[in-house]
């Protein structure tokens, strides 16, 4: 004799979803805060440049930015980036900024990790290295964190620009103060008759519509940023969840205006939450070439 079976109970029950949707979370924050953040890009870009002296034909430059030592960037990942860059041995490597960070659990230990930072970053063994200031780095102490860089052999640009010489030929790299908490100054920062090609430095990317606008704009080759951390966490289809003021608009890579090229980095630490996702920590390698 046949016959239907009695109804069975669904094995699929809320508590089961709500396990299951936990797990995933949990997964997907230990693969954002321990995998992804220290999965390291290392980002080749040829800039071409007009009137690029001779001698700066390949000119190999690294940029590393955003720090943010040690909320929530470890000193071996830090030492990591520098063994890394070592190893691709460029000309100059530039630091565009916020090598600590202002925040609830950073206070107690920022001047240890300002100096930790410069210690680290001692090791570099490029050439020349210069770098600027960041927003957290003017907010928690703008004269701690030069101290601690150029104590070690890193020497900061506020509002000044140093000309890099190789063969009897230069370029001009300029550095503004952070333009989102303090007083950038182009008139101070870029030399009025270069005669040379103009790099300039400054941490905010948005800054990049003040510097268009400004009458020496037309001598600067190519501005590079940080800040933004290319969002840090950006899902498909959605993008970046967050992004910091004045960071909004040119959030990362190269971008194109008439005379001026932008370069975004992507920067290494983290702010807010130790996570990235879909957004890698980066190291640029730009060479020069002429245009």
């Amino acid at each position: 004799m046949t016959g239907s079976l009695p109804d069975q109970p669904s094995r699929f029950t809320r508590r089961k979803f709500l396990i299951g949707t936990g797990a995933t979370a949990a997964g997907l924050a230990l693969y954002a805060g321990e995998i992804a953040r220290h999965e390291i890009d290392i980002v080749h870009r040829n800039i071409a440049i007009a009137n690029l002296p001779s001698s700066f034909h390949g000119y190999r430059i690294v940029q590393i930015s955003d720090i943010h030592l040690d909320e929530f960037t470890e000193p071996y990942f830090l030492e990591r980036i520098v063994s890394y860059t070592n190893a691709i041995a460029p000309d100059l490597v530039l630091l565009t900024g916020d090598f600590i960070t202002r925040g609830a659990f950073s206070f107690i230990a920022v001047r240890s990790a300002a100096h930790r930072c410069g210690e680290i970053l001692s090791t570099l063994t490029a050439p020349l290295r210069y770098a600027i200031l960041g927003n957290h780095d003017v907010t928690v102490s703008a004269p701690m964190v030069i101290a601690a860089l150029t104590s070690k052999g890193t020497p900061v640009l506020v509002n000044q620009h140093v000309a890099i010489e190789r063969n009897g030929e230069r370029l001009w790299l300029c550095g503004v103060d952070d333009p989102g908490t303090s007083h950038p100054d182009l008139n101070l920062a870029i030399p009025p008759t270069p005669g040379a090609p103009v790099i300039l430095m400054a941490h905010e990317p948005d800054y990049a519509d003040d510097v268009l606008l400004h009458p020496r704009a037309p001598l600067i080759d190519l501005m590079l940023a940080g800040h933004s951390h290319g969002g840090q966490i950006r899902l498909p289809f959605v993008g970046a969840l967050v992004l910091p003021p004045m960071g909004t608009k040119y959030v990362e890579g190269h971008f194109r205006f008439n005379q001026m090229q932008l370069y975004v980095n992507r920067g290494i630490g983290t702010v807010g939450l130790p996570f990235r996702l879909n957004c890698p920590p980066e190291i640029t390698v730009l060479t020069l070439q002429s245009a």
